[in-house]
């Protein structure tokens, strides 16, 4: 069994690293190793899923899942709703805590994305939580719900739209007291299926010739809005979320197959493009949005 461990601390910082040892190690049933894991957010939440799932179809054998010995971790997986998820992807053994109320600051439990109805639902969802989290935690305005609800709508979409496979999402509001000094909304949006190069490989891959690549996808996507469709003005999710993401002043990172992009905010220190990485299916969306600063016009962060 080909033993896979599991980053003790498992976020988006350290998600790419964990995703380059599961497409790299060997082709052998896999054990992941999480027992030393200390800590999880939405990214390490859905990209353990992610890449389990990897795995489990590279080598047609369901992947092991040794769970975490922290309790505390133990019961926050469960109560993002880790485990209900995990059970047709992993075997584990039985320490799994029963599922409890998730936490106040939780916006969106990790829920799977397949078709147009579960998009509605996770809108519908975070509607009814949003609000008195953005405005407690983050300090948005009241308008603020119906843009961050357009944010999710939109990610989730692309899953339906141009990945042509199941995903799954998750948020939650966190208390970046070390690394920001402020509160932030963490979303995840995952997905295994074609990737930007392969989407808009069709529509836009002659033009570049040689040079397209996942890179140049990425690119061609996030900074100069193309799209899968051949007129203008359709399929702009993406550069939707960006501006938006930017009004708050928030990070978004999108990695898809060997490169990752991102829009990085003056508070991020994260490499705007990074290529070279190993070949990873889909596309993975992360999305950072920090509480306002004191004295920052309204819904700016």
């Amino acid at each position: 069994m080909e033993v896979i461990t599991i980053p003790g601390s498992l976020d988006g910082q350290s998600v790419d690293g964990f995703f380059d040892r599961v497409t790299e190690a060997p082709t052998g049933r896999a054990l992941f190793d999480g027992r030393h894991v200390r800590w999880v957010d939405p990214n390490g939440m859905v990209g353990l899923l992610t890449g389990g799932a990897v795995a489990g179809e590279r080598t047609g054998a369901l992947p092991r899942l040794e769970l975490p010995e922290n309790p505390d971790v133990l019961g926050y997986l469960s109560r993002m709703g880790f485990f209900q998820e995990a059970r047709s992807i992993f075997e584990f053994d039985d320490r799994v805590p029963r599922r409890s109320g998730g936490s106040s600051d939780v916006l969106l439990e990790i829920t799977p994305v397949r078709a147009n109805v579960d998009v509605h639902e996770v809108v519908n969802r975070v509607q009814s939580r949003s609000g008195a989290i953005l405005a407690s935690r983050l300090g948005y305005p009241a308008a603020s719900v119906v843009q961050f609800s357009v944010i999710l709508s939109e990610v989730c979409q692309n899953i339906i739209e141009h990945a042509e496979s199941p995903g799954w999402v998750a948020a939650q509001a966190y208390n970046w007291s070390r690394r920001l000094g402020r509160w932030v909304v963490v979303i995840s949006v995952m997905d295994l299926g074609r990737g930007f190069r392969g989407s808009l490989g069709s529509e836009h891959a002659a033009r570049y010739g040689d040079r397209w690549s996942d890179a140049t996808a990425l690119e061609a996507a996030f900074l100069h809005g193309l799209t899968r469709f051949p007129d203008s003005g359709r399929g702009q999710g993406i550069q939707q979320i960006r501006r938006q993401v930017q009004r708050w002043n928030g990070a978004i990172t999108i990695r898809s197959g060997s490169a990752r992009i991102g829009q990085v905010p003056e508070w991020d220190d994260t490499p705007p493009l990074v290529d070279g990485l190993a070949p990873f299916p889909g596309a993975q969306i992360s999305i950072v949005l920090p509480a306002r600063a004191a004295g920052s016009p309204e819904g700016a962060g």
